[in-house]
This record gives C-alpha cells, structure tokens and sequence, in this order.
C-alpha cells in the first residue's frame, strides 16, 4: 500500500457544520475504498494566492492515508463532483516525505 498526502480548499461560504460534513464525506469515501486513514488536519480559513471562482479565502484541510491508487481514483472522483471543493491536491508520499510528516505531528501534538 502506498502512502498519499491530499490537501483540498473548501469555498469560505460553508458553515462549520457544513465544512464538518463534507470533511466526513470525503473521509468515508476513502474508508470505503480501504484506505487507512494516518492523518487529518484543518488548517482553517486561509488567503488564497489568487481569485479562485471569485473568491479570496478558502477552508484548507490535510489528509494523509495509505490505499491503493483505486483508492486515491475514486476520492478525487468525489472531489471533482463535490461543488463545495475549490482544488485539492494529492501527492504520492515517498520515504522522505514520510519521515517529515512523523516528525511535524510529534512536534505538533508536544505544542498543544
């Protein structure tokens, strides 16, 4: 199984029981493809760097999960259906990466 890392921008109109929901969605939708959920993160409300369907702001979120590449081709699908999604990104996560992102939430979960 291979490990991915997505980042999607949900538009900044959604209420936060609306963004919970659709976080939820996606997060069952990798759970049905037998994906294994490692890691989840919301980053917030946050800048864009650029106009994205006329809007400046967007809710980040993190997923990071170990699947098969079925898995990552039926939860973009879902993202790509999902009007709520402005971008999202998914990233092969090689050994380097991997280390990183231990790293980063050790040093995260000794701050909070």
């Amino acid at each position: 199984m291979n490990h991915y890392e997505t980042v999607f921008i949900l538009t900044p109109v959604l209420s936060d029981k609306q963004t919970k929901e659709a976080v939820d969605k996606f997060k069952k939708s990798l759970k049905d493809s037998s994906a294994r959920i490692n890691n989840q993160e919301s980053w917030g409300l946050k800048k864009l760097a650029y106009p994205i369907q006329k809007k400046s702001t967007g809710f980040y979120f993190l997923i990071e999960f170990q699947g098969q590449g079925d898995a990552v081709k039926n939860f973009e699908l879902e993202l790509k259906r999902d009007e709520r999604v402005m971008r999202f990104l998914t990233m092969k996560m090689d050994k380097d990466h991997l280390e990183y992102s231990v790293k980063r939430r050790e040093k995260l979960s000794k701050t909070a």
